[in-house]
């Protein structure tokens, strides 16, 4: 779908609760996601729809068996990149500041949805759009099912009385303005994962969240012109839960103020290098 002009958001303008909603307003809406807010990352300023995974103290005291379904080899191969490449960037890089920090590609990415405020279409819009994510990168992803755990900041990476002696699924949340205050105000999606290092030093990426705002989807995914936004934006959280960053250029996903509905060469270019990463038997 080629991208269409959009206004400026009005002042004031948050999150959409009216009725009936056409693609202008919709828009609108998605240009306001081009806000930053200051995010403590290691000194870093973070995204407004992304956030750092934070964790108790002890919380790696103890942990999974090392090395669960890992495989000898990556479990499948990332797209070429497109000739020429473009614009990318990464939320986290390694010592040598420019490798990014990825998913173990030799095992999968497991992934569990909370379904309370699941709007009408939505469970079909995730399972596509992670499809799309994984044959770009060629990461594994495996649905687990439904979960009742709800979306938090702070939560724990590894989880055995819910999910079994294993790094905690990905969490996905169709969450209200009451449950993630963010929502209250002119964000749409967030997500983040939580890295950590192996014994060499190689950050990677072990689990993370993605939260998306029901109210605002419901009536996104009712108008049938909005659509493609909504489902722009998903593949941009979900381009966050990888690793990506937010870059400039309004012709890819990955703008934060942007209206494409697709994967462009930027962002299918970092996206073959975010599933290249290493192998992490010990973690």
């Amino acid at each position: 779908m080629t991208a269409r002009p959009y206004a400026p958001a009005p002042q004031g303008w948050g999150r959409v609760r009216i009725a009936n909603i056409g693609l202008v307003a919709v828009l609108a809406l998605l240009l306001a996601l081009s806000v930053l807010v200051e995010r403590s990352l290691d000194g870093e300023a973070m995204p407004a729809d992304s956030w750092s995974l934070t964790t108790s103290t002890d919380e790696f005291d103890e942990g999974p068996l090392p090395g669960l379904e890992e495989a000898a080899a990556p479990l499948g191969t990332p797209l070429a990149a497109p000739q020429g490449g473009g614009p990318h960037a990464f939320l986290r890089v390694q010592d040598d500041g420019v490798t990014p920090v990825t998913y173990d590609p030799c095992r999968p990415i497991h992934y569990v949805v909370r379904p309370d405020h699941e709007p009408a279409g939505g469970r079909a819009l995730l399972h596509a759009s992670i499809a799309q994510i994984s044959a770009v990168t060629g990461l594994r992803f495996v649905y687990d099912g439904e979960t009742t755990e709800a979306p938090s900041h702070d939560r724990s990476s590894y989880q055995p009385d819910r999910y079994g002696d294993r790094w905690a699924p990905v969490l996905v949340s169709w969450a209200t303005g009451a449950e993630v205050p963010d929502f209250a105000g002119d964000v749409v999606g967030l997500a983040s994962s939580r890295d950590l290092y192996t014994a060499t030093g190689t950050g990677v990426y072990v689990t993370g969240a993605v939260e998306l705002d029901a109210d605002w989807f419901a009536t996104a995914l009712a108008d049938t012109d909005a659509r493609g936004v909504a489902r722009g934006i998903v593949l941009h959280e979900l381009g966050h839960l990888v690793g990506l960053d937010h870059v400039d250029d309004p012709a890819e996903v990955m703008a934060p103020g942007g209206a494409q509905t697709d994967l462009a060469e930027g962002d299918l270019t970092g996206l073959a290098q975010l599933g290249a990463g290493e192998c992490a038997p010990d973690l």
